[in-house]
């Protein structure tokens, strides 16, 4: 009889040797990259072909690779032809600095792989994303006996919240009928012109479409207007319509701006519309002693949305969504198919996460939210959110001094400005045209440059730069450099762009 085989030969597998010194070698390149990240460009900006061309694009390879060169060729590829979040000089989207500690946790979670979508799969990963959850909501003074989930990032959290929403307010079983059950009527999803796009993503995935949304104009602070809010629901009870929920912002993508969420709170408990706060950016800076009051009635809300990739500096990707009542979240989500045997002990029963979101397959994001939460704790936030908002006012006063630069806004850590040149008569229409042209294209050599990356949104018409600090290796030596960088840039291209128009 033929001996049976008693081993297996996998072309993925990596003796246990060789796995320490590649592992060793991996984390010797990011150390070394992390070291001199101060020292190198923001972004080496190569273009779509380039990169293209570095990945030699062609068919699957036959044959593998050995994976000590395969390493090497990949971190060469990556530190040399990325944008550099990390980068004490990024400023542009709302992208945390990762935490070297983050960066570890990933990859222990991925060494373990656990699915967090089932208490039986992922027992540990359960519990620490729970308390994860309950850490966020403490930080932001939101109950901590909510129910919560982290997701992907801000889109998501902000569905998962939306979706409860739905379940919570519509007065039929709007998951088995869909919108059969509306019997004609209209609903109504009310938030400020400045809110992000998610809202018209949501609106139209949803089954509401995006002419549900009531777009309710801002303040000169570009807050929502609190009155026409109210102006708009009651004239759309009066039409026979049906308000459904107000959708809050504590801290715009544009310029930080924050809601004034306790009076919108007021307005939705006297029409019963439930209160959605897109916190992604700005809710966490609500752990401040100091901070604005408006975010302190985030425990007001019946969800929040929170980015802990964002100011928590916690590496992609991680979002938290935050629903007052756990029932209205599990309402949303859950099903329990007979494949399905998760139940646990009576008076033991199980937290299974993919009762709670979209995904019933996830991975353990939490793991490196948990441990720099509980590496920093609540005073290191504090301290390091707290920072990135003065640094955010040390460069408002710098360019509200310098006589070429425009400011505009700043809140919490976002600053925005432009630059004018000192002979150029602002005000009429077609300075402020050239303005809009000039100053889009100071963006795109900035962000081409390396020198520093800001990003650019628009204010009542006007194209602007925008920084946005949520970096904790930002000095204010390097926020200090930002309005000579962006002058000496301006300079160039407005004596290109008259030099052109004179036909010269």
């Amino acid at each position: 009889m033929q001996k049976r085989k008693t081993t297996r030969f996998a072309p993925l597998e990596i003796t246990s040797t060789e796995f320490k010194k590649l592992g060793h070698d991996v984390v010797g390149q990011i150390s070394r990259h992390l070291a001199k990240i101060q020292k190198i460009k923001v972004t080496t900006a190569p273009s779509p072909r380039q990169v293209r061309k570095l990945l030699r694009s062609g068919g699957l390879p036959r044959k593998g690779m050995a994976p000590t060169k395969l390493l090497k060729e990949t971190s060469d590829m990556l530190f040399k032809n990325s944008l550099f979040n990390g980068h004490p000089r990024f400023w542009g989207y709302i992208s945390g600095s990762p935490s070297p500690l983050g960066i570890l946790g990933d990859f222990l979670a991925s060494s373990v792989n656990p699915n967090v979508g089932a208490f039986i799969l992922s027992p540990v990963a359960t519990e620490i994303e729970l308390q994860t959850v309950r850490w966020i909501a403490e930080m932001i003074g939101y109950p901590t006996d909510c129910g919560g989930i982290l997701v992907s990032g801000g889109n998501m959290a902000n569905f998962v919240c939306f979706l409860a929403a739905r379940k919570a307010k519509l007065a039929w079983d709007v998951r088995a009928q869909g919108f059969k059950g509306s019997q004609g009527k209209r609903f109504w999803i009310y938030t400020s012109a400045e809110t992000h796009t998610w809202i018209q993503k949501a609106a139209d995935l949803f089954g509401f479409g995006t002419d549900s949304i009531r777009w309710i104009p801002v303040d000169g602070d570009l807050r929502m207007d609190l009155g026409a809010l109210r102006r708009q629901i009651m004239d759309d009870v009066a039409s026979g319509d049906v308000p459904l929920m107000v959708i809050g912002t504590a801290g715009s993508v544009g310029t930080g701006a924050i809601d004034p969420l306790g009076e919108i709170a007021t307005v939705c408990r006297e029409h019963s519309l439930w209160f959605h706060v897109d916190g992604a950016y700005g809710a966490l800076a609500a752990v401040l002693p100091d901070a604005p009051d408006d975010l302190r009635a985030l425990s007001m809300a019946d969800s929040v949305a929170v980015d802990p990739h964002k100011w928590l500096y916690t590496p992609l990707e991680a979002g938290c969504a935050l629903v007052r009542k756990q029932d209205d979240l599990v309402g949303a989500f859950s099903y329990h198919p007979p494949y399905y045997k998760f139940e646990g002990k009576e008076g033991d029963e199980p937290t299974n996460f993919y009762e709670r979101g979209l995904q019933n397959s996830r991975g353990f994001r939490a793991l490196k939210v948990w441990l720099t939460l509980r590496q920093v704790g609540r005073e290191g936030y504090e301290k390091m959110i707290s920072d990135d908002i003065q640094l955010a006012r040390i460069l408002h006063a710098k360019v509200t001094s310098h006589p070429e630069l425009q400011a505009f806004t700043q809140s919490l850590s976002i600053t925005t400005f432009r630059y004018v040149p000192s002979d150029l008569n602002v005000g009429d229409q077609n300075a402020e045209k050239y303005l809009n042209a000039l100053n889009e294209e100071i963006l795109g050599h900035l962000q081409r440059g390396g020198e520093a990356f800001c990003s650019n949104t628009l204010i009542r018409g006007k194209f602007v730069l925008r920084a946005c600090i949520v970096n904790f290796r930002t000095t204010t030596e390097d926020i200090e450099a930002l309005p000579d960088i962006v002058v000496r840039i301006g300079k160039k291209i407005d004596k290109k762009l008259r030099t052109k128009e004179s036909g010269n």
